[in-house]
């Protein structure tokens, strides 16, 4: 693991790990930004704490990371931006067709940023699509009304709205609405997750289930065990509150049932503050396996952000998502 990702924070990484792959110069920006934080904490400015200096020095990434950037399409493919599936701005996505779609089937994404951050567009994206629609697959990137505007219940609500509304356009983009498998990275990982534990979230939105479910290194599939511990970083607190009921209500462990959704949970093996995503995968797929639910585990030697940034780029890592992907949609 480099330096860069020894010396920060976890939780800072969580929030703006989508920038942390991004072409050299915003790349080179972020981690310049990431730099005056950490000299900002050892030496405050006047008048300020230590933590609320550190958080001032975030704040540009984070707008970084709210900003749509350009997206290169692969030879022959075709993109539709910015589809409404409802009234606020933020509920919003983008579909990116290969050369000629005929019933293609669907990875839908589901970006991060510590559910208060991230973009449709952020980093990583392009890799995916240089690896998928030449495959014959389409790629639907989607945006969330984020905090403080919607908690994670009602971000899980919108991605379940904007997979119904996809699917409506199936024969105007001559894609496959039975064949959508959908796919998301961090605070976007425990977004899907949940929606794959308890499928009445997609039906209530008038969605058709899909067919499976790609968690890219959640660190929040059993919230209240999350929330009960000694140190919570606060953009969990930020996003889960203080409410036992509600932690129930927004973990994919609490609400897995026999109907959820086979799922590939993707885990970073060196990671273990908060928690341990490898050792809550493991838990939940021992309870999907009590349910008789297809699960399975996919430890990595990667850590958080490229976990989301790789994927795509020719590795054993990227053959692995893709064939399980690939048996899922045949």
């Amino acid at each position: 693991m480099s330096p860069f990702f020894r010396t920060t924070p976890l939780c800072v990484l969580l929030a703006v790990a989508a920038g942390l792959a991004a072409p050299p110069s915003q790349a080179q920006t972020a981690r310049a930004h990431l730099a005056q934080a950490r000299d900002g904490m050892r030496q405050p400015p006047a008048g300020t704490s230590r933590q609320q200096g550190f958080r001032d020095r975030l704040e540009p990434m984070r707008e970084a990371s709210r900003r749509e950037r350009p997206v290169a399409v692969p030879g022959g493919g075709k993109a539709i931006r910015n589809v409404a599936y409802g009234n606020d701005p933020a509920q919003r996505f983008d579909v990116y067709l290969p050369a000629n779609a005929q019933r293609a089937p669907v990875v839908f994404y589901v970006h991060g940023g510590g559910w208060a951050n991230g973009d449709k567009t952020n980093p990583g994206l392009e890799n995916k699509l240089d690896y998928w629609l030449p495959k014959g697959y389409a790629v639907i990137s989607g945006n969330y009304r984020l905090l403080p505007e919607a908690m994670p219940l009602d971000q899980a609500r919108d991605i379940a709205l904007a997979v119904s509304v996809a699917q409506q356009h199936a024969r105007e983009w001559r894609i496959d609405p039975a064949r959508f498998v959908l796919m998301g990275h961090s605070a976007g990982a425990h977004l899907v997750a949940l929606l794959g534990s308890d499928p009445a979230l997609l039906r209530q939105a008038g969605a058709r289930a899909p067919l499976g479910v790609v968690s890219l290194d959640s660190g929040a599939l059993d919230v209240p065990a999350l929330m009960s511990r000694q140190r919570v970083p606060k953009l969990y607190q930020d996003a889960f509150g203080s409410d036992p009921s509600y932690w129930s209500a927004v973990s994919p462990y609490h609400r897995m049932g026999h109907d959820a959704l086979p799922m590939l949970m993707v885990c970073a093996s060196g990671r273990t503050f908060p928690t341990s995503p490898c050792e809550e995968g493991r838990a939940f797929v021992r309870k999907a396996t009590g349910f008789g639910v297809p699960m399975e585990l996919l430890p990595m030697p990667l850590d958080h952000g490229k976990i989301n940034h790789e994927l795509g780029l020719p590795s054993d890592y990227t053959q692995a998502v893709g064939a399980y992907i690939d048996a899922l949609v045949r």
